[in-house]
């Protein structure tokens, strides 16, 4: 493993206003991260996609850490925090920083589903909630479809629920779905009579098939897979909250998804700066350190401030949303798409700076290996899921027009 960069953020970004919890969440999650996952984080992200190759081991690590503890109430097995979406951020930031296929996870481990399932009653939070945070059980969350992604409505989601007696049956595709290859349970959005509602369901029963990891330009150690639903049968019981909430429950979900995607665009910006600074102090060109030519210098400068500012309008949704507000907007909005957008355009940038090596993954000479190239790879996807970009926009455009205006 390459020599770590120094992390400026210690000097660059001065915290005023978050909980002293969230801090310490902070500070826990990051010597994890340099600790359990920077030392692995090129295997991870360089390999091929298979059941096989999910981080078993680490995943176990980040549980017994509590680490999947902490989004939640004590009654939910959680910690108990009184910032519990600051501190979720928090952690995605830094796991990112390290690898964003690990930040993927765990956001597609406690963040979706465990969101869906705070609707859930507490029989179904005793059953699948309490593990999900304990490591016991891993999640998924299946709302994406072969023709629904963004546009998540009664007249896109094709996979339906019917009822049959005291049961639900249920049929249908899901696409893109995250840990879904090694999940025990989904929850999952299905069409009941016109309406949209959610259920959890069991993903060992019969009729539930998972296909092959699909292969992806980055976030490699994240798999994602299609689910299949031929005439799966579910108990009334694992219907959450209750019939048509199933749309509030799946935009519930990625707001609080959207908070922490922010996060790890920040901790991706990051780490592709801290590595960009390192490697311009070291580097000659036209007898000059890249750090001496003012072009670079002046963008660094530029990456500094968007940045900072990014890391601000993430903090503040997720503070919201913490003070109560269940959708924080614009917020949450204007925090998942700049924070994702400033990622890509740094690791764009950073590439330029190292030139040939930043196009390397690993250079056959000497096995030396380049975070950038990864980066570069990985902030493609956080551009598109949870609500793709182009639809953080119109969010925000909403909110200066109104409904009728922007429908």
């Amino acid at each position: 493993m390459p020599q770590l960069p120094e992390k400026l953020q210690n000097t660059l970004y001065h915290d005023v206003s978050l909980p002293e919890e969230v801090k310490k969440v902070r500070a826990e999650a990051r010597e994890f991260a340099e600790k359990e996952v920077e030392p692995q984080a090129y295997a991870f992200d360089s390999q091929e996609e298979s059941a096989g190759s999910f981080p078993t081991e680490l995943f176990s690590r980040m549980a017994v850490q509590g680490l999947f503890q902490i989004p939640f109430s004590t009654e939910c097995g959680g910690r108990g925090l009184k910032h519990p979406m600051c501190a979720a951020a928090a952690v995605e930031e830094e796991l990112a920083y390290a690898s964003n296929s690990i930040a993927a996870i765990y956001d597609c481990q406690c963040i979706l589903p465990g969101s869906s399932l705070l609707y859930a009653s507490k029989e179904l939070q005793t059953e699948y909630l309490v593990p999900l945070a304990k490591g016991e059980k891993i999640a998924c969350f299946a709302v994406t479809e072969p023709e629904a992604g963004s546009d998540l409505s009664a007249k896109t989601v094709k996979t339906t629920a019917t009822r049959r007696g005291e049961r639900w049956i249920i049929n249908g595709r899901k696409r893109f779905i995250v840990n879904a290859p090694v999940a025990d349970f989904g929850s999952i959005l299905c069409l009941t009579d016109g309406t949209l509602s959610m259920f959890v369901v069991d993903l060992h029963e019969r009729g539930v098939r998972v296909g092959e990891p699909d292969r992806k330009m980055g976030i490699k150690a994240c798999l994602t897979a299609d689910i299949c639903f031929d005439d799966v049968e579910v108990p009334q019981e694992n219907l959450i909250w209750g019939l048509g909430k199933g749309l509030h429950i799946a935009l519930g979900s990625l707001t609080r998804g959207r908070i922490v995607i922010a996060a790890t665009g920040v901790g991706m910006a990051q780490a592709a700066f801290d590595v960009s600074v390192d490697y311009m102090k070291k580097r000659e060109l036209f007898g000059k350190k890249v750090a001496q030519h003012q072009y670079w210098r002046f963008k660094l400068a530029e990456w500094a401030t968007e940045i900072e500012a990014a890391r601000n309008l993430c903090y503040k949704a997720a503070y919201r949303y913490d003070q109560g507000v269940e959708f924080p907007e614009p917020e949450t909005a204007m925090a998942k798409y700049f924070a994702t957008q400033v990622a890509s355009d740094i690791a764009g940038d950073a590439v330029q700076i190292f030139g040939g090596y930043g196009f390397m993954s690993q250079l056959a000479a000497d096995k030396s290996t380049y975070k950038v190239e990864q980066i570069y790879r990985d902030c493609a996807t956080a551009r598109i899921y949870e609500g793709a970009n182009e639809v953080q926009k119109w969010v925000i455009a909403r909110q200066i027009f109104g409904r009728e205006l922007t429908l």
